[in-house]
């Protein structure tokens, strides 16, 4: 990276300029007019193609449009986003967690255990449910900074160990005796096409938006990612951030395994596949078409909420027009693909142009 990398939050860039090495600079970035900025980024894209995408799925597919396919796809969506977001807090440090379906399934069943078996009132349950996602993705951080070790080694590993656990503990058995306030929640609409789970989402966004934009530990989240010497020097604890950011994620995994509890009214071992794996390509696919740096230091939280909406859609739409489910699938790690590839070239176009 160089000293003109930018973080982009919420509500646009975010510097995390390097220290200045006492070099004369190459020369200062063009200067572009908000509207030409905005069109350049990821955000402008993914907005065009949401809007293609749906209206070539309102003309050539019967049922799109109805009410209840509209409130589907806003609450698949929201909990896409949520695990969307929850990949893009370890993303920011250069990391990544494979470990977030396999939390997320532990927070939601210890919360089924917590309510049917030991009788706690649910909102005290939903609270330790997210501190037990977060303590699972504080295991993951210590691990990571302790061993050395890059996080895909790490979390590979808690993924078959936290899931292991809880098909023992809980002998694979769903709880399904949960209070009907979860099933009447999820099952809740807003002016008949808008879900609340879509409120959740939009509070954990904005929330992370003000973390990373406006806070000094959002701030040191980005810059132990961007250049984590730099970041030590400056006095930064880079190990503490990194540990933080996998909590984060952690809770974040949680909340979005509770909102699929409300979805289905019931806490279910397999809610995200074999391992937690089948959260796996939203959790990567958000925050890359986003426009989150793999390498670290950029965290795109409009972006990612954008990327992850896009996916929702473009499974849905797929599916009402009766594309096989391995084609979609397929469909959409070409997509993550060709998101990865498209992003070093426009990043590469605009380093050229002395745009950045």
């Amino acid at each position: 990276m160089t000293s003109h990398d930018v973080s982009h939050g919420s509500n646009g860039p975010i510097s995390t300029p390097a220290p200045s090495s006492g070099a004369p600079s190459s020369g200062a970035p063009a200067q572009l007019s908000p509207l030409r900025r905005f069109l350049l980024t990821n955000e402008f894209g993914l907005i065009l193609l949401i809007v293609l995408f749906a209206v070539l799925f309102a003309v050539t597919t019967r049922g799109f449009t109805t009410p209840f396919s509209l409130f589907t796809l806003g609450r698949s969506a929201a909990v896409n986003i949520m695990i969307g977001l929850s990949m893009m807090a370890v993303i920011v440090t250069g990391g990544l967690s494979l470990a977030v379906g396999a939390i997320g399934v532990c927070a939601a069943m210890f919360l089924g255990y917590l309510i049917q078996s030991l009788g706690m009132p649910w909102p005290l349950a939903i609270l330790a449910a997210i501190a037990m996602g977060a303590a699972l993705g504080f295991i993951n951080g210590f691990a990571v900074v302790r061993t050395g070790l890059h996080s895909f080694i790490i979390t590979l590993a808690t993924m078959s160990i936290f899931f292991g656990v809880m098909v023992f503990l809980t002998r694979a058995e769903a709880f399904r005796g949960l209070p009907p306030v979860f099933a009447d929640f999820g099952k809740m609409k807003f002016a008949t096409y808008f879900s609340p789970l879509l409120l959740v989402t939009l509070a954990a966004a904005l929330g992370l938006g003000w973390l990373y934009r406006y806070s000094v530990l959002g701030r040191e989240m980005l810059a132990a990612g961007a250049r984590p010497e730099a970041a030590e020097l400056s006095g930064i604890r880079v190990g503490r951030m990194i540990i933080y950011c996998h909590m984060l994620s952690g809770a974040l995994a949680a909340l979005a395994a509770l909102m699929l509890v409300a979805r289905n009214g019931a806490a279910i071992p397999s809610m995200a596949g074999q391992l937690g794996q089948d959260w796996l390509l939203p959790a990567f696919l958000g925050p890359v078409l986003g426009g989150t740096l793999l390498n670290g230091g950029r965290a795109a939280v409009l972006g990612t909420c954008l990327g992850a909406f896009l996916v929702t859609m473009l499974s849905s739409g797929l599916l009402l027009m009766r594309v096989g489910e391995f084609w979609v699938q397929s469909f959409l790690g070409l997509l993550l693909l060709l998101a990865v590839l498209m992003d070093k070239l426009r990043r590469s176009y605009l380093a050229r142009r002395n745009l950045v």
